[in-house]
């Protein structure tokens, strides 16, 4: 009996070695995310024994949501567990009270996956199992989701700018974590609120799925090999958006947004697509700019106004905090940001960027020799930061007239609700750049003289 449980717990640990040792290279950090159920309980105690094997940097979160009574039970059983294996944990507290109507449910995800988006690992780990993953896909469908949504939970999911997530145990049912937990006599917290089928989840969990299970005993991977069909699919939906927008997107340089460019959408060439083809590139440039997906009846609006809008028509389509916009025929995505204080003055000492959430971005400053504004030009009066009041005006060549701010911003295509919230640097009251559009010629640097180049 003894050899059956340790061949059944190699086989386990071999599966998960094999899902993340392609992937998570040696001296790698690993964050787990530690609720204390028994699913992240045993992903804890494969990835301890599988962590030294393979040189990885194993930790731990969990992340308090105050939801329960036993909240701070929970969390002083995993500092205790994680201090019994000598894994590094980390609490995370979080509020959940500013984000209630959304659903307990779904606030509490978006503020435990913000927590561990975070963090400075390589890779977080998640105990999505197979169970789990047949859950999400049927509440998926019964909420109406695309393709994409009915792909469901990937096994590896890459982030901008965050750590790359991982699902090892997808492959494996809540079955047999148990199996294993018992077996290795591990401890493990329940979450009361699991046994509650009012929430969708537990509905199908407790209701649905044991009876599904008697017609067809196989649910679990039919349903995941669906899930990884719609994968598939999305992923040529993704490649034909990216085909299209080959022509069909605009990098707007110097003067759009920046020397890297703002991507915005040719509205012309959108209105040349099928229906389904435009439809599946707006929604495809959308997730470019990391916004959220709107709902399908709004991204059908989006895409009437844009193809049906007169050449200088006003379109603003907002959606969870996002705006699409139009401007000269092209399609701006940016948050939704308040109005800016328009007496915001900053002061510059010589710092690489100053931050202005504000204004919705990040001011640099680079040095340079022979370009950019002159550092010994700087030095004759402060420097600040400031916005657009109107009638300012600078000179970009010595050998032609003063220029407008308001012409300089449409010669280089910003748009009018871009243009109030856009840093001017100012070396006392002298207008001297405005970033990614134009510099005042009698501030240049020299051929050999150090400066420094204002970015947006």
């Amino acid at each position: 009996m003894a050899n059956s449980r340790k061949s059944k717990s190699d086989d386990l640990l071999e599966r998960v070695a094999a899902a993340l040792a392609p992937v998570v290279p040696a001296g790698g950090s690993i964050l787990l995310g530690l609720s204390g159920g028994v699913d992240s309980v045993v992903l804890l105690h494969l990835l301890r024994e599988l962590a030294p094997r393979h040189s990885w940097k194993l930790s731990a979160l969990h992340v308090h949501h105050g939801i329960s009574p036993r909240a701070d039970e929970w969390a002083a059983f995993c500092e205790r567990l994680c201090a019994q294996l000598g894994v590094p944990l980390q609490v995370e507290y979080v509020d959940i009270a500013p984000l209630r109507d959304m659903g307990i449910e779904a606030a509490a995800r978006k503020l435990r996956h913000a927590a561990l988006a975070s963090q400075s690992a390589d890779f977080i780990a998640l105990a999505h199992h197979q169970d789990d993953q047949a859950e999400t896909l049927l509440l998926q469908l019964l909420r109406g989701a695309g393709v994409k949504g009915a792909a469901a939970m990937p096994a590896l999911k890459l982030r901008h700018q965050a750590p790359v997530l991982l699902r090892p145990l997808l492959d494996i049912s809540r079955t047999e974590l148990l199996i294993h937990a018992q077996q290795n006599c591990l401890l493990w917290v329940e979450d009361e609120s699991n046994a509650d089928d009012s929430y969708p989840r537990n509905f199908l969990r407790h209701r649905v799925l044991p009876l599904l299970e008697q017609r067809f005993p196989a649910y679990r991977g039919t349903l995941a090999r669906s899930a990884h069909h719609f994968a598939e699919a999305g992923e040529l939906l993704d490649e034909l958006a990216q085909q299209d927008a080959h022509s069909l997107l605009s990098p707007m340089y110097e003067g759009g947004a920046g020397e890297q460019g703002e991507l915005v959408l040719e509205i012309a060439r959108l209105q040349s697509l099928s229906h389904a083809r435009a439809k599946n590139l707006l929604r495809w440039f959308v997730h470019q700019h990391g916004a959220l997906m709107p709902e399908n009846s709004r991204l059908d609006e989006m895409l009437r106004q844009l193809c049906t809008a007169r050449a200088d028509a006003r379109i603003c389509v907002t959606w969870e905090g996002w705006e699409a916009r139009c401007y000269r025929g092209r399609v701006h995505i940016g948050r939704v940001l308040p109005v800016p204080d328009a007496s915001l003055c900053v002061s510059w000492c010589g710092e690489e960027k100053i931050d202005l959430p504000q204004l919705g971005g990040v001011l640099h400053f680079e040095r340079c020799t022979g370009e950019g504004l002159s550092l010994q030009r700087l030095q004759t009066a402060p420097v600040t930061i400031r916005l657009r009041h109107g009638e300012e005006r600078l000179r970009p060549d010595a050998t032609r007239p003063l220029r407008s701010l308001k012409y300089l911003f449409q010669e280089h295509d910003i748009p009018p609700w871009q243009r109030e919230r856009w840093p001017l640097v100012y070396c006392g009251e002298t207008l001297v750049a405005v970033p990614g559009v134009s510099m005042e010629c009698t501030y240049r640097a020299g051929a050999t003289e150090p400066g420094v180049m204002p970015k947006w």
